[in-house]
């Protein structure tokens, strides 16, 4: 039988982690010129600044974080790698609201970058957020033992990259139509579109504590499987509430995908058959952390937050 989430020691952990992640981005950000640097451009530290800072629930730190602490991972260590992981994700966002892209005005109920700034600076500002992202990653505070932030760089860069999440990225734009035909995309296209454009990251968030942690192969697999289930909650979530989201809630436009030919479960199995396939996965993500028992409870919870939230 299900146990019933712990949504306040969850929703607490969520807001610490949050809280955290602010304040290690917002001192990394302004610090002074590292080894190798000549100059920091003020314009395009603000815009960096405004595509990570002050929104956002942190979802992917937090999964650090907690997979960390099953393995007794100082916290401090987590931080570090859920900072990297939470660049990648701003990158992504910034990019992906470019008029190339998805042309969006808003995000997380402010101006996009490109809109707050302009094109240029939005791209640049992508473009240093990622590599910033590395950066964090091979520092000693993330890992003292260099073969693990060489694992960590390595399951960044494959998460990240052309069979990760800028592949999947791809994908979707191949099934709008933005190329010289549009392709059909079936169910199982999607999924794997899916599980490249936001599974990916999502997977190695949960995974990322294991490396920190020098988990036991079982330990892995087990991580692997729960974030690989979560990923496509995530995403199945993030397409109903597209359908059916409030845009103020949302922080963003909402009812987009269709008109925009977006290949997404829902539009393939519809709303009644995408909301039991996303139930089955929130089954499958809490069976896979049953070797840690009571002290996965909070990533349980979270499993449960994917699929049930408002924005």
């Amino acid at each position: 039988m299900t146990k019933t989430p712990d949504y306040p020691r969850f929703a607490a952990a969520l807001e610490a982690v949050a809280r955290d992640v602010e304040r290690l981005l917002a001192e990394l950000l302004s610090d002074p010129l590292a080894e190798g640097e000549v100059s920091r451009p003020a314009r395009l530290v603000e815009a960096m600044c405004h595509a990570s800072l002050g929104g956002g629930k942190r979802l992917r730190p937090f999964l650090v974080v907690q997979s960390a602490e099953l393995f007794a991972v100082p916290r401090e260590r987590a931080l570090m790698a859920g900072a990297a992981l939470e660049c990648v994700h701003c990158y992504s966002l910034v990019h992906d609201d470019l008029p190339a892209m998805d042309n969006d005005d808003m995000r997380r109920g402010r101006p996009t970058v490109h809109k707050a700034f302009d094109e240029a600076t939005a791209i640049l500002a992508g473009d240093c957020l990622l590599t910033f992202a590395f950066d964090l990653l091979s520092r000693p505070q993330t890992h003292s033992d260099a073969s693990v932030r060489i694992a960590l760089v390595l399951a960044l860069s494959r998460a990240a990259g052309l069979g990760g999440m800028a592949g999947g990225q791809m994908f979707d734009l191949a099934a709008e139509g933005r190329f010289a035909e549009k392709l059909s995309f079936d169910e199982f296209e999607v999924a794997r579109l899916q599980s490249m454009k936001t599974g990916a990251l999502l997977h190695l968030a949960c995974i990322a504590g294991a490396l920190l942690g020098a988990a036991s192969p079982d330990a892995h697999a087990a991580l692997s499987q729960y974030g690989r289930a979560l990923g496509q909650a995530f995403q199945i979530a993030d397409d109903l509430l597209d359908v059916e989201g409030d845009p103020a809630l949302l922080g963003k436009s909402a009812r987009k995908d269709a008109p925009s030919g977006k290949a997404t479960l829902v539009g393939i199995l519809g709303i009644t058959e995408a909301r039991k396939r996303l139930g089955r996965l929130v089954a499958e993500a809490e069976t896979a952390l049953s070797p840690f028992g009571a002290k996965a409870d909070i990533l349980r919870a979270a499993a449960h937050f994917v699929a049930e939230r408002h924005n």
